[in-house]
């Protein structure tokens, strides 16, 4: 069970990396103040997760599948430009993974709860 929460927490970076590096080097807005700020917002569904993920709740890999739908539906909108198709189909293809990864995980754990009940 931990190589999935191993393997999900590889995915989450990688899309807040994928995130910060669209926001800051390649499409940055005016001020790095509002940088910072887009940034926050763009990745906070992450950073609410993160904690529940990391003490392997059943809820939050649940609510981890939820916010890769998110960012697969940001991915498919960011691939329809020309500029940016690169980095919208990397971010679909992490999306998807980990939906998988965590459809799994959630599995797992959906199997340990039962087996203390």
């Amino acid at each position: 069970m931990r190589g999935w929460l191993f393997i999900a927490l590889v995915l989450l970076g990688s899309l807040f990396a994928l995130t910060g590096l669209r926001q800051f080097f390649i499409e940055p807005l005016a001020t790095a103040p509002s940088n910072v700020v887009w940034f926050l917002i763009q990745v906070s569904p992450i950073l609410i997760i993160l904690p529940g993920l990391l003490s392997l709740g059943t809820r939050s890999a649940f609510y981890t599948i939820l916010v890769a739908l998110l960012y697969f539906i940001h991915g498919v909108l960011i691939a329809a430009t020309e500029p940016l198709r690169w980095f919208g189909t990397l971010e679909i293809i992490i999306s998807c993974a980990l939906v998988a990864d965590a459809t799994w995980l959630l599995r797992k754990l959906r199997e340990r709860d039962a087996g203390m009940a």
